[in-house]
């Protein structure tokens, strides 16, 4: 889980790194941030889609977690 300071640390090296003054090591904590960032908005979008029930106008409901949740997934 990403804090906020990881979060503003992402900002603040994106626009060192736009100015062409970050060093190696600052683009790998840069690029190390923003890959567990991404990790996290992809936990936090499949737990809402999980949880998320279509209804169809016939009255169906499709659960799009049991439909669609374990793909991609090695048990």
């Amino acid at each position: 889980m990403l804090t906020e300071a990881d979060i503003k640390r992402i900002n603040e090296l994106y626009h060192k790194r736009q100015g062409g003054k970050a060093t190696e090591e600052e683009i790998a904590e840069h690029e190390e941030l923003r890959r567990r960032y991404i990790a996290a908005i992809r936990e936090n979008l499949r737990g809402s889609l999980d949880s998320t029930t279509v209804v169809y106008p016939d009255g169906s409901r499709v659960n799009l977690g049991e439909k669609y949740g374990n793909k991609g997934k090695k048990n």
